[in-house]
């Protein structure tokens, strides 16, 4: 772990492993809501959690050093369920790259439960951990201008769902029509860190 100040009333913890980043985020949430932590924002990225708006920054930097970490506990509350169509333009390049059928791919792609590690690129954007590491799978070598709304893809260790129309590098293995951001919704995003997601396919015949 190393803590950097950032500002006035920030720090960013840098942690070696997303498991870490993922403990680290539990452990301040847990202090928070006891009232031992004052933050205004604790953020986690890949490798980081920033803590904005912190009291006593100085204070804090010593702490965390010294902090023995537990693991993240499982989570306990309900799980989303988003339905998907296994319908991608990458499925077949993804099915190659893992050594199976396009229908094994779905079928583990399905089977897994997902955890959104940390969340950015757009508004609803949610980077899922859940695949083991031998289904990792490389960014498009020519990203697209454009990724239809809904397209669930891969990348690296990450399942990610576009919550809206951009640019990506994504591979695109499926389409589902959750909303994952809603301004009229509070919160207006569907997935925030730690949420527990499964992908449901929307037929027999999607996972075709």
């Amino acid at each position: 772990m190393r803590v950097l100040p950032v500002g006035d009333d920030a720090l960013l913890v840098e942690m070696d492993s997303g498991e870490g980043v993922q403990a680290l985020r539990a452990e301040l949430m847990r202090r928070r809501a006891e009232g031992s932590l004052t933050v205004r924002e604790i953020v986690p990225a890949a490798r980081t959690v920033l803590l904005d708006g912190l009291q006593d920054p100085a204070r804090w930097v010593s702490e965390l050093t010294a902090a023995d970490i537990p693991p993240a506990p499982p989570r306990t509350d309900a799980v989303i369920e988003l339905p998907v169509r296994y319908d991608g333009p990458d499925l077949a390049d993804v099915a190659v790259h893992w050594g199976v059928s396009e229908r094994e791919v779905a079928r583990i792609h399905g089977a897994t439960e997902f955890r959104v590690a940390f969340c950015g690129f757009a508004p609803g954007f949610g980077y899922l951990t859940g695949l083991p590491p031998r289904y990792d799978v490389p960014r498009r070598a020519t990203p697209r201008t454009a990724v239809p709304a809904g397209s669930v893809a891969l990348a690296g260790p990450y399942t990610g769902v576009y919550p809206r129309s951009s640019p990506g590098g994504w591979q695109l293995i499926g389409t589902t029509d959750a909303v994952l951001w809603d301004h009229a919704r509070v919160p207006a995003a569907l997935l925030a860190p730690g949420t527990r997601v499964r992908f449901v396919p929307a037929s027999p015949e999607s996972a075709a």
